[in-house]
């Protein structure tokens, strides 16, 4: 199963100089807690810009660049070479950025969002738009802004209704 998982403003922007654009403790702790123990797929600017790899997943990093090689990833250089390395029954997540997430919505069983309530005008990355004909909201659930949430933000899980 192929998974996308982001955080995504109502205007779909997801990070600026390859960073994130919020800090937002639970969105962060659903993430872990989805994607520990399982295969994550990313650009190499997305890995990139962790202080290190995240514990307790394998990394699949897509490149254009052909010698790059990071100790303790698979690196690939297309989006095919990285799902292929998955092994049959395991599940996927894609966690970005941006070109990552374009491509790999075609192929995608399962959307997980974490929508927040503002519009973020200064952006270079965003997701692609969710088509209502194509995906089904299954799941969600509000978080009102509070001391350590900036923002209201809403868990929102969406699987595929047809390809």
């Amino acid at each position: 199963m192929v998974q996308l998982i982001a955080a995504v403003s109502e205007n779909n922007a997801i990070g600026l100089d390859n960073d994130l654009l919020w800090h937002l403790p639970d969105d962060f702790k659903r993430f872990k807690a989805l994607t520990s123990g399982h295969f994550i797929i990313m650009g190499r600017k997305t890995f990139e810009s962790f202080p290190k790899p995240l514990p307790n997943r394998t990394h699949v990093v897509i490149t254009r660049q052909k010698e790059y090689q990071k100790e303790g990833c698979i690196v690939v250089h297309s989006l095919e070479e990285a799902l292929a390395k998955v092994p049959e029954g395991e599940n996927v997540f894609v966690i970005g950025g941006g070109e990552i997430y374009r491509q790999s919505i075609a192929v995608a069983d399962i959307v997980d969002i974490t929508r927040v309530h503002a519009v973020i005008e200064k952006a270079d990355t965003f997701f692609p738009d969710i088509d209502k004909e194509t995906w089904e909201l299954h799941y969600q659930e509000f978080h009102p802004k509070d001391e350590k949430h900036p923002y209201d933000f809403t868990f929102q899980t969406f699987k595929r209704i047809k390809r």
